[in-house]
């Protein structure tokens, strides 16, 4: 159970369709004073209309469900203008699920077999604007990048030293806001680096700019 704060808890939508495990996870989250679950929904739809309604701090978004799976809510709720941070909370360790995920824009990736207290303790750094993946998929999401990145890869030489100081800061889990504050410069101003620097290394998201940078030794 972590400390009490002055800041209100982050709150957290839960949509999964399987209501025991929302009831666990419910009961779980009550038990950390610096989150609380505001809603749930046992389906895509219900939980586009729900984020939009209650806009939470996260999203513990299931990959698996009925009729729409979690990567097309995850793009249902990019579409909708949903700013809400998305975790994708599921038994999947497939590698096409998880590069899938992290490409439609999830913001980490969690496994259910994961220890309650790491949950609990992922989920607050996803609060904080941290990116958060399961351990065991770290390995599997860095060959998927070395094996999906052209020949002609990224060549680090060619970024400026102010694009390394970003990406490093990126590698350490760290927030725009964050960066922002680190560097002295306007939080617009790191969201035009980071954008300029997805593009020139032809990844999708902070995830895989983070395992792109530890894999060359910049993380």
């Amino acid at each position: 159970m972590t400390e009490m704060s002055n800041t209100a808890p982050a709150s957290i939508l839960l949509i999964d369709d399987h209501p025991l495990l929302r009831t666990g996870v419910k009961q779980l989250i009550a038990l950390d004073d610096e989150l609380e679950v505001v809603g749930e929904a046992s389906s895509a739809e219900e939980g586009v209309a729900k984020a939009d309604a209650l806009e939470p701090d996260l999203i513990l978004l299931d990959l698996n469900m009925p009729e729409i799976n979690g990567i097309e809510c995850l793009k249902m709720l990019r579409e909708a203008g949903v700013g809400s941070r998305v975790v994708v909370f599921t038994v999947s360790d497939n590698e096409e699920d998880v590069v899938a995920a992290l490409k439609a824009g999830a913001d980490g990736y969690l496994l259910k077999d994961m220890e309650p207290e790491d949950l609990l303790a992922n989920l607050n750094q996803a609060a904080l604007g941290k990116m958060v993946i399961s351990d065991r998929l770290t390995t599997l999401l860095a060959q998927a990048l070395q094996n999906n990145r052209s020949r002609k890869g990224p060549d680090i030489d060619t970024l400026t030293p102010r694009e390394k100081q970003i990406i490093k800061l990126i590698a350490g889990g760290m927030s725009n806001k964050i960066i922002a504050r680190k560097l002295s410069i306007t939080e617009g101003t790191v969201k035009v680096h980071v954008k300029h620097l997805l593009k020139k290394l032809g990844l999708k998201s902070r995830v895989e700019v983070a395992v792109w940078a530890v894999q060359e030794g910049l993380g």
